[in-house]
């Protein structure tokens, strides 16, 4: 599985449009998402053009 999170430079505290979320407290961050994923054993992308690679990589395996 392999993942791509958006929002990595949003400011702490910012309301994001997506159902409301709320970056606070270092919960709900971008950097928070893909420490919890990669923990998961998601491979994850730093940008979209990276996620295809790890996607390609992946299939390539199958």
């Amino acid at each position: 599985m392999s993942a791509y999170v958006a929002g990595v430079t949003a400011p702490e505290g910012k309301k994001m449009g997506h159902a409301g979320a709320i970056t606070s407290g270092g919960k709900g961050t971008a950097k928070g998402k893909m420490e919890a994923l990669r923990a998961a054993g998601v491979r994850v992308g730093l940008n979209p053009t990276e996620a295809g690679e790890l996607m390609a990589e992946i299939v390539a395996q199958l």
